[in-house]
C-alpha cells in the first residue's frame, strides 16, 4: 500500500490479491460485489449498497458478512484518500470440484479502494450505441450484482471507439434492459421511465435513488417493459451507476437528445446535494 494512486486492498482482513484457486467465486462466479463511490472520505449511500449486498446473500444462501466489519475494513483502504472508488467482493469460499454448495460455506470477502477511479470516470454526457449481445432471462437471478458477468465482458468487445462511451443491452426476447455498466431511464411527455428488472440486469443502488428521489419530487414514474422503439422516440435518455451518479446521454448512433432537460436536470441537481 505504498504508492497513493495504486489499489489497497484487504482479503479477508489482510493485505494481499490472491484468492484460493479453489474458492468458488474465483472458479463458478459464485458470489456477488458492490462497486462503490467514496466522496469526502465516506461511502456514498453505503447503507442502500449494505441492503443489497445482504439481500444478495440471502437470495443465494451465502452466510451474510458483518456489515460492520465491512465499512471498518474500507476505512483501513481508504486511509487518508478523500475520493476513490470501492469495491466489496462476496465470495461461497473455497469448496470442491462440482456445482454442488459447500454444506457449511466459509465466505471469502475481498475489500479494495482505488484512489484515481472516481475523478478519471467524470465526464458530463455520452454517447450510445445499441449492442448485439444479449441478455438472458433468469428472474432468480434478477436484480443481483453477481459475479457472472460474461454477457457484459461479451458486449463491451463489441466496440472500441473511444467516442462511444456506453451501450445498450437488450434481453432474449427483444425487450430493453439496462447498459453494459449502468441502468438507462427515459423522459417521455415528463415522465420518467426505466425498465423493469424483474427477469434480468442489476438493480442499481444509483437507480433506486433516483427512483426514490422522483417520487419525493412528485416526478411521474413508470417502471415497466421497454421497447427498442421507445428508446428512440423519448425527449430525453440519461444512464446511471454509483459511481458516475446521473449522465446525460446526448446521442445513441445518429439520433440527438436533449442535454438539458428539466427533469433530469433537477434530479441531478437532488442527487448531487445529498451527502449520501
Amino acid at each position: 500500500m505504498s504508492s497513493p494512486d495504486t489499489p489497497r486492498i484487504l482479503v479477508n482482513g489482510r493485505e494481499g490479491v490472491s484468492v484460493d484457486v479453489t474458492d468458488r467465486g474465483f472458479a463458478l462466479g459464485d458470489g456477488l460485489f458492490e462497486t462503490i463511490a467514496v466522496r469526502d472520505g465516506a461511502p456514498r449511500f453505503w447503507q442502500a449498497h449494505a441492503d443489497r449486498l445482504l439481500d444478495g446473500c440471502r437470495r443465494l444462501s451465502i452466510p451474510a458478512p458483518s456489515i460492520d466489519g465491512l465499512a471498518h475494513e474500507l476505512e483501513r483502504v481508504r486511509g487518508d484518500a478523500p475520493s476513490g472508488t470501492a469495491r466489496i467482493t462476496i465470495t461461497r469460499g473455497p469448496g470442491p470440484r462440482g456445482y454442488a454448495p459447500p454444506p457449511e460455506p466459509t465466505p471469502t470477502r475481498v475489500v479494495g479502494f482505488y484512489p484515481a477511479a472516481t475523478a478519471a470516470a467524470r465526464k458530463p454526457r455520452f454517447t450510445l450505441r445499441w449492442c448485439h449481445t444479449r441478455l438472458a432471462l433468469q428472474p432468480a437471478l434478477a436484480g443481483l450484482k453477481h459475479l457472472n458477468r460474461l454477457e457484459q465482458v461479451l458486449a463491451r468487445a463489441e466496440w472500441t471507439d473511444p467516442a462511444i462511451d456506453e451501450g445498450i443491452m437488450l434481453a432474449t426476447d427483444g425487450r430493453v434492459v439496462e447498459c453494459v455498466m449502468s441502468n438507462l431511464f427515459l423522459v417521455k411527455d415528463h415522465t420518467l421511465v426505466t425498465p423493469a428488472l424483474d427477469e434480468c440486469g442489476v438493480s442499481g443502488v444509483m437507480r433506486r435513488q433516483v427512483l426514490e428521489t422522483a417520487g419525493r419530487e412528485g416526478i411521474e414514474i413508470q417502471v415497466r417493459r421497454v421497447e427498442p422503439d421507445e428508446v428512440k422516440r423519448s425527449t430525453a435518455v440519461f444512464v446511471t451507476n454509483a459511481v458516475r451518479g446521473i449522465v446525460t446521454v446526448e446521442r445513441i448512433d445518429d439520433l440527438q437528445y436533449s442535454a438539458d432537460e428539466p427533469v433530469v436536470r433537477h434530479l441531478r441537481d437532488c442527487l448531487e446535494a445529498v451527502d449520501g
